[in-house]
């Protein structure tokens, strides 16, 4: 626990959290429930209080969550806990030799600094970009604009980019009652995230509820009459109708203030274990962070809800003074149509040489273990419960794995934990 004075206390300039999102709003909480009685001062350029942002593409877009489940705490919260909570901000610069951050145009000191400042959509420049109807998907706003847009169905809707952005709007389009086209530049959906086999599991699902690929292909531009989008002129030359689209093209780490600052960055802000900067009293948490994972052996970005939901407290103990480890398997969810997955670890492109499957692919009710020598890299259970924790730990075990046990229904997984 630690004791640094009143609230607003002079002698200390206290915390400052920089950040609207699950990451931010965690390390405030974990703040206080460890006893920190100084300033806190949350900042975020967005109007709202810190909020998760998986509902945005799942339950929130469906409509079968409403607005107030996305937010961390309410802002009645930040008044109890006495967090200066201050929405619809942007900071513009940060002095470390001075300690202190310009937001809205003035100084806001600091003995200890959060960066959580997450990521922001790429986006396509191609002609006809910036017609209307053209919907990315980040913010509470987007979120809004394209449930509106999706919301009573029969129209034309083309999604850019086959992860897993693109595939849960194309979900949500199609529950709508939408005719959907997704176009994709790789050979199969989720191609570089799972590779070809796993990827085509989610390519067979949606054309299943309906929803038509063009896979191997890209987009050259966007038409349109009276500034609104009607179509989409692909690689290939094809025409597509749409009255709606949708662009998920990938996400990109906001490091522009830690760069200006003179902090380290290399696909993120660089962070050790303890999501500590280069500078000591600087710390980055969230998709904007990559930081060395103790059980990885190595430095990741990771833009998934878990690491914002287990990064923010470490950050916060760690600038607290206390020991603090982001040592966490990587983890994420999704959930399209009747399939739910979950996902643990890390297994990129030429990371793994085989993928062993335990259960029915036909079925989708399966797990699948990505493997390197036998070692399990990452393990997806789809449609299979409750076995998450067993996955993590042969992840974090280190050890080979029998494949054929390891692919065997009637071997619990936990017999294979060392």
């Amino acid at each position: 626990m630690t004791d640094s004075g009143a609230v607003g206390s002079e002698r200390s300039a206290g915390m400052v959290v920089v950040g609207g999102g699950l990451a931010a709003g965690k390390a405030v909480e974990t703040l206080r429930a460890e006893g920190y009685r100084g300033q806190i001062t949350a900042i975020s350029d967005e109007p709202f209080a810190p909020y998760e942002r998986p509902p945005l593409s799942k339950s929130y877009l469906l409509g079968t969550s409403d607005l107030d489940d996305v937010f961390v705490h309410d802002e009645a919260w930040y008044r109890d806990n006495e967090v200066d909570l201050r929405t619809g901000l942007s900071v513009t610069s940060v002095d470390l030799d001075s300690r202190f951050v310009v937001a809205g145009g003035q100084r806001v000191p600091f003995d200890k600094l959060l960066l959580a400042t997450g990521s922001r959509v790429r986006t396509l420049t191609v002609p006809g970009a910036d017609l209307a109807g053209i919907h990315y998907l980040r913010r509470i706003p987007d979120a809004q604009k394209l449930r509106d847009a999706l919301a009573g169905g029969g129209r034309s809707v083309t999604v850019v980019g086959a992860g897993w952005i693109g595939l849960e709007t194309a979900a949500a389009a199609r529950t709508y009652g939408n005719e959907v086209t997704v176009v994709e530049p790789e050979p199969v959906p989720l191609n570089r995230v799972l590779g070809p086999q796993m990827g085509e599991v989610f390519g067979a699902l949606h054309r299943d509820h309906g929803v038509k690929f063009r896979l191997g292909d890209g987009v050259s531009a966007f038409s349109g009459s009276a500034g609104r989008v009607s179509g989409v002129t692909t690689s290939s030359g094809a025409q597509l109708d749409a009255d709606v689209v949708i662009v998920g093209v990938g996400i990109s780490p906001a490091v522009e203030l830690a760069q200006a600052a003179g902090l380290e960055v290399d696909n993120g802000i660089l962070t050790d274990a303890s999501l500590r900067t280069s500078h000591p009293d600087v710390f980055a948490a969230g998709d904007v962070a990559r930081s060395f994972n103790p059980v990885l052996g190595r430095a990741v970005r990771v833009e998934h809800w878990a690491n914002a939901l287990d990064g923010g407290p470490v950050a916060a103990r760690g600038m607290l003074g206390q020991e603090a480890t982001h040592d966490r398997v990587p983890y994420f969810f999704s959930d399209q149509y009747d399939l739910g997955m979950e996902y643990a670890g890390l297994a990129g492109p030429g990371d793994y040489d085989e993928v062993v499957v335990r259960g029915d692919i036909e079925s989708r009710e399966f797990i699948a273990f990505w493997t390197k020598e036998q070692r399990l890299l990452a393990g997806m259970n789809v449609n299979v419960w409750d076995v998450t924790d067993q996955i993590q730990a042969l992840i974090r075990s280190g050890h080979a794995i029998d494949p054929t046990r390891l692919a065997d229904v009637d071997v619990p997984l936990e017999s294979l934990v060392p």
